[in-house]
């Protein structure tokens, strides 16, 4: 059975903030790791009114300390907004306290906007040396051999081999990915202009490493999932003025769904904008074969699904509907 993980990141929703968002963010977790999902995983991003997850490190330490069986995660950790020895360091220590459990994905977004950017005292060259800060943080999860005293060490981290992921949406990523014979996480879920490419460029370019022995691709959708396709239809209202609102450079906390989207992105119709094209909105009898065709088109082997719904309790809904959605599994009746 292909495994579905979740991707978090911590909605702050309208009328609310980000104490709530981290109280339902441990709450979904708790009910994807009772559900049987691989990896629960969070988002590093800064400046976001939508979003809460900018402490990444710290909100994967609660939300693994809250669960039992389910890895935790970054999807990712933006490493040029970092130095890679503290990274070791953060991942390190998260490794030591849950062993077994932590994965570490690395993007070279910002995770911002510019002026944020700068905030972050990020280095404007850093994307341009995001290959070699990559090799360098996986050397400092290496084992420290004991004849050279000066070397640099990540400590904690020397040695625990925490899984590397690399994450992206271009092709960049995607041969960084296999030339370094890593696992590789696609954002399909907001970018999937170059999906298609990526994947096939990977799977033909991976050299087999101690890391991972062959191709590892994981996907990104967005799952909204309802009882019946009218409700779904109306959640889905949700994502596309979030969506829009960030098109247009004005990121909003995520907003309630509304009862009539017209005219609300005039320019971008009605339809789901192209960048939303992999979100799956309906009933798990409209879903499904939607979902089963995605599936045999492009054979990922793991799926990450974002679950953009205003609601909690509707969230909630929508993971147990997805989960029930993986092929092989015991799927509900149609609504």
């Amino acid at each position: 059975m292909i495994p579905f993980s979740v991707l978090d990141l911590s909605l702050i929703t309208r009328g609310h903030g980000p104490a709530d968002a981290f109280r339902n963010t441990l709450d979904l977790a708790r009910l994807a790791d009772s559900l049987g999902c691989a990896r629960y995983w969070l988002a590093e991003h800064h400046g976001m009114p939508g979003i809460a997850s900018a402490a990444t490190g710290i909100l994967i330490g609660q939300v693994a300390a809250a669960t039992r069986h389910i890895r935790v995660g970054a999807g990712g950790i933006m490493l040029p907004n970092h130095s890679p020895l503290v990274i070791a360091e953060q991942f390190g220590t998260l490794e030591c306290l849950f062993p077994g459990r932590i994965d570490l994905g690395l993007g070279r977004a910002p995770g911002s906007d510019q002026r944020t950017a700068r905030a972050l005292r990020r280095d404007p060259h850093a994307p341009e040396r995001f290959a070699q800060d990559v090799e360098e943080l996986l050397h400092y999860f290496e084992p420290a051999a004991d004849d050279t005293p000066h070397m640099v060490r990540a400590i904690p981290g020397a040695g625990l081999r925490v899984p590397v992921w690399l994450l992206g949406s271009s092709l960049f990523s995607a041969m960084l990915a296999a030339r370094l014979g890593l696992p590789y996480a696609f954002a399909s879920h907001f970018a999937p202009a170059q999906m298609a490419d990526a994947i096939s460029l990977y799977r033909d370019r991976f050299i087999p490493s101690e890391r991972c022995s062959r191709p590892h691709v994981m996907l990104g959708v967005n799952m909204i999932v309802a009882d019946n396709a009218a409700q779904a239809a109306h959640l889905a209202t949700s994502l596309q003025q979030y969506f829009i609102a960030l098109r247009r450079g004005q990121p909003i906390a995520f907003p309630p769904p509304v009862a009539d989207a017209t005219g609300l992105w005039p320019e971008a119709g009605q339809a789901m904008p192209d960048p939303l094209a992999c979100t799956f909105v309906g009933s798990p009898g409209t879903v499904a074969p939607q979902l089963d065709a995605f599936m045999r088109r492009y054979r990922p082997d793991e799926l990450l699904l974002a679950l953009p719904v205003h609601d909690h309790a509707l969230r909630r809904r929508a993971l147990e509907l997805a989960m029930a959605l993986r092929p092989g599994a015991d799927r509900p009746a149609p609504g």
